[in-house]
């Protein structure tokens, strides 16, 4: 049998076709018409399918497979082959289905269960039952299946595991390890799937920080439910921050500033409340998040004091300077880093990591940030921070983000700065830009971002002009201008500060016909 997609229409959901091809070559209609899922609207949760993406329901993937099986005597391992085949052909977004063989059906039709699903119908039944040693078990072999892909996970999800895995919890309640045991299911349920979260589950994981917040396992296993549940979710990230999840985070912190991973995860929990990704909602409180981590609760100085217990931990010092990159959201946050010692610590790990791609672009992505402070600007360069930017750029050429947050940072120090300019030439920042450009034509970021720093070298500093324009300049940011139409108006700014002849298009000049078409 071959899976075929009917034609998609206008409206949000779609037949999808069982056509199968015989061995002779002719086609055949499937026995039974199958419904297509929703088109995914790209919410918070990862079981969504992508924005504009075909979706099928799991049972129509499995009914596909059955009938290759079943109808053409396929063995197991081929159904499966075939079915992902015909249904990706044909635009189909499979990365929620498990794409396993579902145990055929009993004697008396009724169709079996998937090995995740008949798992959690055992831990239901163990939570239902107050067996504590069975719940304990069970809950281990249900975290290992939800921790083996995203698919499982959702499938569990949408057959009720959450309000099961909540019910273990509370079952779990005064038994520390089996509470353990719960809140990494729990975590590992919630990956990719947020929108499982409800206010009650909320107020347990709130209660439970709060409550064994001097136990740095309890602690951690409940903000790697945090992390899971805000990541692309902002009502869940606006509730955990109205309940006072803030000064839970940063105190456990402080509390445990000797514990890798409980600094690290909750450095990045205080960085997920500073994100903005979640597209079904059109204005976050992000930057109000960042504002009350550091007003209300003294971010920075804990993340910095935090940074000096783990002077060899590349792992988590990456991970507190992106965070300090998300919290540098005005002026006087990005001179309070430098103040506090922030800005030395960067540039010494910068130094230290130069062989290590996360940890360098997680630093360049700082030093871009706090640079938005002209005063920062002339000591970020003081501190020698530009010659390490540019050794990083070039050491990581092949390394298309790290060139992009190098010639970021160097653009933004460059910016109304020409002493900075001066020194970034000397540096051979420009000839670095220009040879990420080459090395990485097809990225728009990294084209976009040297385009903006060789306009920022220039514009106040003409004689750097053509020193540049040797380089090969021209070429470059013309093709840059050709390939990617959002490098259009930084590439042409490029070239006229530079003194290349430029067309410029008119696009309304205010007459009758209105913008131009």
């Amino acid at each position: 049998m071959r899976a075929g997609l009917g034609s998609a229409v206008a409206c949000v959901r779609w037949p999808v076709g069982a056509g199968a091809l015989s061995a002779a070559g002719g086609a055949r209609e499937g026995a039974a018409q199958r419904t297509a899922g929703d088109r995914g609207q790209g919410g918070g949760s990862s079981c969504s399918s992508k924005m504009g993406s075909k979706q099928i329901t799991q049972e129509t993937f499995d009914d596909a497979v059955q009938e290759n099986i079943t109808e053409f005597e396929m063995d197991p391992e081929e159904a499966v082959r075939e079915a992902v085949q015909q249904f990706e052909s044909q635009g189909v977004d499979l990365s929620n289905i498990v794409k396993a063989v579902r145990p055929p059906a009993s004697e008396n039709g009724q169709k079996q269960k998937h090995e995740i699903l008949l798992t959690l119908d055992a831990l239901g039944k163990a939570v239902d039952d107050s067996d504590l040693a069975e719940v304990a078990e069970q809950l281990v072999v249900f975290t290992a299946q939800c921790k083996e892909q995203l698919a499982f996970r959702c499938l569990a999800g949408q057959n009720g595991a959450y309000p099961v895995v909540f019910s273990a919890c509370q079952v779990a309640s005064g038994d520390r390890n089996l509470m353990l045991k719960a809140f990494y299911t729990l975590s590992a349920l919630l990956d990719g799937q947020p929108d499982l979260l409800d206010t009650a589950g909320q107020d347990l994981l709130l209660q439970t920080l709060q409550e064994y917040r001097e136990d740095a396992d309890m602690v951690l296993a409940g903000i790697r439910c945090v992390r899971h549940a805000c990541l692309k979710h902002e009502q869940n990230r606006q509730d955990f921050v109205k309940g006072g999840i803030l000064p839970l985070l940063t105190g456990a912190i402080v509390q445990h500033r000797h514990s890798a991973d409980v600094v690290r995860t909750a450095s990045s929990a205080l960085r997920i409340m500073t994100f903005d990704d979640d597209i079904r909602v059109p204005f976050g409180h992000a930057h109000d998040h960042a504002k009350m981590i550091v007003l209300e609760n003294d971010g920075l100085r804990v993340l910095i004091e935090a940074a000096k217990a783990f002077t060899d931990n590349s792992s988590v010092l990456s991970e507190l300077c992106a965070t300090l990159s998300r919290l540098s959201v005005r002026n006087e946050f990005c001179q309070e880093i430098v103040d506090l010692g922030g800005l030395n610590f960067m540039v010494s790990l910068l130094a230290d990591c130069i062989d290590h791609p996360d940890v360098v672009k997680q630093v360049l992505s700082a030093i871009r940030a706090v640079a938005g402070n002209d005063d920062v600007k002339d000591a970020i360069v003081s501190a020698g921070a530009t010659d390490l930017i540019v050794l990083a750029i070039s050491h990581h050429l092949t390394n298309p983000q790290i060139c992009e947050q190098g010639c970021a940072a160097l653009c933004m120090l460059a910016l109304r700065k020409p002493e900075n300019c001066s020194i970034i030439m000397e540096g051979g920042g420009a000839l670095a830009a220009l040879q990420a450009m080459k090395a990485h034509p097809r990225e728009v970021a990294v084209q976009k971002q040297a385009c903006m720093l060789i306009r920022n070298l220039v514009s106040r500093s003409r004689d750097f002009s053509q020193p540049i324009l040797e380089m090969g300049a021209e070429n470059l940011i013309t093709e840059a201008r050709a390939t990617h139409r959002d490098c259009d108006d930084v590439a042409k700014a490029a070239l006229r500060d530079l003194g290349c002849k430029v067309e410029l298009r008119e696009l309304w000049t205010g007459q009758k016909g209105g913008l131009a078409q």
